[in-house]
């Protein structure tokens, strides 16, 4: 908008300046291409906006879209009192199978049994009943080898717990460490082009001071604006590229958003 905006001020001027006679025709020609190209795609990006904003819209239910910061978002994998949740289920799955291996060492036989039972006898209609009590005492033995087959099978699903948490924490730090390294990368470039854009706009209003006393000529003013104007939009895909790299950061850590 912005270049949009720079460019219909440049046409007019230009306009103005072939009134006078101070410029050719041709000139107030390439302004107003200039300027209708840059309007052309500034309702394309629109249409794209608004493509982006519904498809938003239908992915979250939300109409507003969060505003990009580049405030860095404090990410502290090492010390941070939420582990991953990827992690976490792993070592409740490891934790579950020690757990199952500590229950088949203590009970390598059954429990014995305590069978407790009430007796009713009568010898004749006229004796009165006599009663009492049965105690049975069941006392297992030989259960130890009948045994030996859950216990084995609980190691075997402990020691794949342990493997499958070895190598989760393997990935999830091989992950963090590329999406940081990512990350970097992505803050160097962004601040390389935001340089690069604050140098090609003070460029662009030099060249047009010098176009407005005729040391330049038109043609290097519309190339100079469109150096500007693209090194912006460089810096804009950059900040999202950004933003982009710290949420997969977010994401490899286990931040939830």
């Amino acid at each position: 908008e912005a270049q949009v905006a720079a460019l219909a001020r440049l046409a007019n001027d230009v306009e103005r300046r072939v009134r006078a006679g101070e410029l050719a025709r041709a000139d107030l020609l390439a302004a107003q291409a200039e300027h209708l190209a840059a309007s052309a795609l500034l309702t394309d990006a629109r249409q794209r906006l608004r493509v982006a904003l519904a498809r938003w819209t239908l992915l979250t239910g939300l109409s507003a879209v969060p505003e990009l910061t580049l405030t860095p978002t404090p990410l502290a994998a090492e010390g941070s009192p939420t582990p991953h949740p990827e992690l976490l289920l792993a070592s409740e799955s490891t934790e579950l199978a020690q757990r199952r291996v500590e229950l088949m060492r203590r009970t390598r036989r059954d429990p014995p049994e305590v069978t407790v039972g009430v007796r009713r006898e009568r010898d004749g209609r006229i004796e009165p009943a006599q009663g009492g009590v049965l105690v049975n005492l069941r006392l297992p033995f030989g259960n130890a080898a009948r045994n030996r087959p859950l216990e084995a099978a609980a190691f075997a699903e402990l020691d794949v717990a342990e493997t499958q948490e070895l190598r989760l924490r393997e990935r999830l730090e091989s992950d963090i460490a590329s999406a940081r390294d990512a990350e970097r990368a992505a803050e160097v470039q962004l601040e390389a082009e935001t340089v690069r854009a604050r140098l090609l706009r003070e460029r662009s209003t030099l060249i047009h001071k010098s176009f407005h006393v005729g040391e330049m000529s038109l043609p290097d003013l519309l190339r100079a604006l469109a150096a500007a104007a693209l090194a912006e939009t460089t810096v804009a895909r950059q900040t999202a590229a950004l933003g982009l790299a710290r949420a997969r950061l977010q994401q490899a850590l286990g931040v939830l958003p």
